[in-house]
């Protein structure tokens, strides 16, 4: 399966809890995750999307780093199979 079809499938799901999975762009900041997730009730979340068994880049590694160094989550899926546990998780939060 490719990267985009998992990526659709999280922009889905997150849409069937009610929320958003915004495509995030950040210019001049490299290594940001690919979706800002956004649930009801204020959960918030970034996910960094792959093709199945492909890794974070070290870019991609820092900036999940930063970002939890200040409170968010940061999921890396790489498979249709974690999307139901990450939104479970993001909504336990």
């Amino acid at each position: 399966m490719r990267e985009k079809e998992i990526e659709k499938m999280l922009v889905n799901a997150v849409k069937i809890h009610g929320g958003l999975a915004l495509k995030f762009v950040s210019p001049n900041f490299n290594g940001m995750p690919d979706r800002l997730i956004l649930l009801p009730f204020g959960k918030i979340a970034f996910a960094e999307m792959k093709a199945p068994g492909r890794k974070m880049r070290s870019i991609q590694i820092k900036r999940k780093r930063q970002l939890e160094s200040l409170g968010f989550s940061v999921y890396c899926i790489d498979g249709t199979e974690q999307i139901g546990g990450v939104l479970d998780e993001i909504e336990q939060r």
